[in-house]
């Protein structure tokens, strides 16, 4: 029973959620990140992120309602940093 509660708090907790609007909210113990989401109202894809191009060598672009829009990354502040040099010598 110890070993899996400790086993359980060496695991970082992540969270992905929507949220408002056509974004997605990711969040660990290092960073948030909000990135866009593919609209389903689109045009173009119809919410499926992307669009076949056609051609001698078929591949995938990504559609504009979510890859032109820019994504937010907000790094966690770090505890309290371990001093490099201490002023003590080591002997």
């Amino acid at each position: 029973m110890r070993g899996i509660m400790l086993a359980a708090a060496v695991v970082p907790a992540v969270t992905a959620a929507p949220i408002a609007g056509h974004w997605q909210m990711h969040a660990d113990q290092h960073h948030i990140t909000v990135t866009p989401r593919p609209q389903r109202c689109c045009a173009t894809c119809h919410g499926a992120s992307g669009v076949w191009i056609s051609g001698r060598f078929p591949e995938m672009e990504a559609c504009g309602c979510w890859s032109d829009r820019r994504h937010l990354r907000i790094p966690l502040r770090r505890g309290p940093a371990a001093d490099p040099l201490p002023e003590e010598p080591p002997f």
